[in-house]
């Protein structure tokens, strides 16, 4: 990508960021409370559905289920959220205040502060409490923010963005699921799609003229923030909480069970991405069908 265009096209993300904010504290109807049958996740999403052991479950137990893992996507999407911004601190320490990246990434920072406390807001708003990082997630958050360099940082980022713009593409369009979760996904969108343009533009300077052992680099690094942001959302503790009294056997189904369903939920845009810039090869697409898209349960191909 020319410079030039670059730089015209990140301005313009910046008039639109500046013309046009969005605000969670007006823009989420925050007064608003659920219904007895109000869901808070599409059931396509929530882990277990689509199991047999589903139907083990009361319809009061499915939506608890469901309120328990969107409040662990949220809190998930808030902590990797506040793990870009670190980044993106360090990031601008590099750059020009007056350059068109510097301001671009002040205004990211400043959309992904209002993601972090609106998505508190809603968990406050749901009553639940999420499961946090194992000290091995923190590990690998700390390693990978402080050390990796810029361009493995970026696609990092873009990873978890495709995860969390799919999520919220389910959850904005299901009129079931409860307004608040709603519009928060819905503002989500909208501001991740600037994000992920600049963080695709970004990387295009690199992947267009990057080699084979960098491509597949790049390929392995979307793969392996992929699985690590999947292993937040499935949680023994939701089922213990449910009550069921065979938490441990609905927890492995559900784990199981997810697992084989995400290519056909989550990946897609990811796989779009790996694509466009040639990712999939003989080392990365073994790995990729094997960790995640398993072939058998999904229609993605990877080329």
């Amino acid at each position: 990508m020319k410079q030039f265009y670059f730089e015209e096209s990140v301005e313009r993300l910046i008039r639109i960021s500046k013309e046009k904010p969005l605000l969670p504290e007006t823009y989420v109807p925050w007064a608003d409370e659920p219904k007895d049958d109000t869901l808070f996740m599409p059931e396509k999403l929530v882990s277990l559905e689509g199991h047999p052991l589903w139907h083990k479950l009361s319809r009061e137990q499915q939506i608890e289920l469901g309120r328990l893992e969107v409040v662990q996507v949220m809190y998930s999407y808030a902590w990797s959220e506040t793990l870009a911004c670190y980044f993106f601190q360090r990031h601008l320490l590099g750059l020009d205040p007056d350059s068109v990246e510097y301001r671009f990434l002040l205004r990211e920072i400043i959309e992904e502060s209002r993601h972090q406390e609106m998505f508190g807001m809603a968990i406050r708003k749901l009553d639940r409490k999420p499961v946090k990082p194992t000290g091995l997630h923190r590990l690998f958050a700390y390693l990978t923010v402080r050390w990796f360099p810029d361009s493995w940082m970026f696609i990092s980022v873009l990873a978890i963005e495709h995860m969390a713009d799919t999520y919220a593409h389910h959850m904005r369009r299901d009129p079931g699921v409860f307004s608040v979760i709603r519009k928060c996904s819905q503002l989500h969108h909208i501001e991740e799609g600037r994000h992920i343009q600049y963080a695709e533009w970004w990387l295009k300077r690199f992947t267009d003229s990057a080699g084979f052992f960098k491509i597949t680099i790049l390929s392995l690094i979307t793969l392996a923030n992929i699985i690590f942001m999947r292993s937040f959302y499935v949680q023994r503790a939701f089922f213990k909480e449910l009550g069921t009294g065979d938490s441990d056997t609905l927890y492995r189904a559900a784990r199981t069970h997810y697992r084989k369903k995400f290519a056909g939920l989550a990946a897609e845009e990811s796989v779009r991405f790996v694509n466009s810039f040639r990712g999939f090869n003989f080392i990365t697409r073994p790995l990729w069908n094997f960790f995640l898209l398993n072939p058998s349960a999904s229609n993605q191909n990877p080329k």
